[in-house]
């Protein structure tokens, strides 16, 4: 090579450098991680991994440490984290980081090299985490909407003062961001989020008591994880949506919508003051939200390309408060919000685990929440530890009421045999 095309090469390699996000992946052995993995894999001139946590799964994790050769991984025990160290260590790669617990997330997230996070842990085991990285000057790509739900005024304010986006990885999120770049903020009439409906959207009410697990775990659309799927079928997963809206796009619940839009070809759309409305519409494929959000401002050319004879058939419809009283929880939580929007999630989390357990019934997991929020104090966290005390009030008022419905239920379930 001759020295003139050795400094262009140097100089191409350092450009390259600088325009690459180093990125964290806060739940990499998920679904939302294993995409955001996937995305990386198909623009390495992009995207480099630098940090991972792999929570419990040692076999995923050890491979995607050996596949991206991050700085750090955490792994959510400390018998975890020994056997991951010592298998690099076989494997020639000691010079990997290995960390545990949640102190060991938080130093993911805030890893030295990653200037962009992804939040996919699910629940509230990743908020410190997704708050610290905030904190500390992240840019952070968002795909788990409990962290927003819970403290979502804490880290869109923490954002701010950083002058750093949140960008949301939900597709419905990402859509209404992708619509809100055409007009300005004062210009937004109403945010429309769309719902599949779930897989009970034409069941007749008379038949959810006898709703199951099972059923309920079969969505029409997606393919995600058990508590997430249990909430698409109560539309709670929906009213969680809303509050996440109200704190990524800063509008008050009134100007958030929802429609039951069962194709989910239309991932969300923005009506302007004009009466303009912008829908965005997508292949049902969590790749794309996911590099809109890592690239931005860019788009990459993707193979990710939509069929327009998809839009020969589109249904929207309102949904039934009555037949998914979630979703009148949830906008009534985000109305009041603080520790109201904490206890609704916390509460729906201890009822979907007792459904899925059997030990309550369908319609016990709205009773159940809606029961905790009657007793939940109007109350506005100002740290993290506040918020995570809120959280754990709420679990134990929602467990001490499965308890007691889950004695009812079992007599209930005792006498139906025998009377059959």
């Amino acid at each position: 090579m001759l020295p003139c095309q050795q400094v262009q090469s140097d100089w191409l390699d350092n450009v390259l450098q600088v325009n690459m996000k180093r990125i964290s992946i806060l739940g990499s052995t998920g679904s939302i991680g294993r995409s955001t993995l996937s995305v990386a894999e198909s623009y390495p001139e992009r995207f480099r991994i630098v940090g991972l946590a792999a929570g419990r799964n040692l076999e995923e994790a050890f491979e995607q440490a050996r596949r991206w050769r991050p700085g750090i991984v955490s792994m959510a025990e400390e018998t975890d984290a020994q056997a991951l160290s010592a298998r690099l260590k076989q494997a020639g790669q000691s010079q990997i980081e290995v960390v545990y617990g949640a102190a060991g997330t938080v130093k993911v997230a805030t890893h030295s090299e990653a200037d962009f996070v992804v939040s996919a842990i699910v629940g509230v085991a990743g908020l410190e985490a997704t708050y610290e990285a905030v904190k500390s000057g992240k840019t952070l790509g968002v795909a788990n909407k409990e962290c927003l739900v819970a403290a979502g005024e804490l880290i869109t304010a923490e954002a701010r003062r950083q002058g750093k986006p949140l960008l949301p990885i939900d597709s419905e999120h990402n859509a209404v961001h992708q619509c809100m770049r055409v007009g300005a903020h004062s210009e937004v009439k109403t945010i429309w989020l769309t719902a599949s409906g779930g897989p009970f959207r034409q069941t007749p009410l008379e038949e959810f008591a006898r709703i199951t697990p099972e059923q309920a775990l079969k969505h029409p659309t997606w393919v995600m994880g058990r508590r997430i799927t249990i909430d698409s079928a109560t539309m709670l997963n929906k009213g969680l949506e809303v509050i996440e809206a109200c704190r990524l796009f800063a509008v008050p619940p009134s100007k958030v919508r929802v429609k039951v839009h069962p194709q989910s070809t239309v991932h969300s759309l923005v009506e302007y003051v004009d009466g303009s409305i912008l829908a965005q519409i997508s292949v049902t494929d969590m790749r794309l939200p996911i590099l809109y959000a890592l690239a931005y401002p860019e788009r990459p050319a993707s193979s990710l390309t939509f069929d327009l004879a998809g839009l020969r058939h589109l249904e929207f419809e309102e949904p039934d408060f009555q037949r998914f009283p979630c979703l009148r929880l949830a906008f009534e939580a985000a109305e009041k919000g603080g520790a109201h929007c904490i206890a609704l999630n916390a509460a729906d989390e201890v009822a979907v685990e007792a459904f899925l357990e059997r030990r309550i019934p369908f319609r016990g997991i709205p009773d159940t929440i809606e029961k905790v929020l009657a007793s939940t104090p109007e109350a506005h966290p100002a740290t993290i530890a506040e918020v995570l005390a809120e959280d754990r009030q709420a679990r134990q008022r929602a467990a001490q009421l499965v308890s007691t419905a889950a004695e009812e239920h079992k007599g209930f379930v005792h006498q139906h045999a025998e009377s059959s």
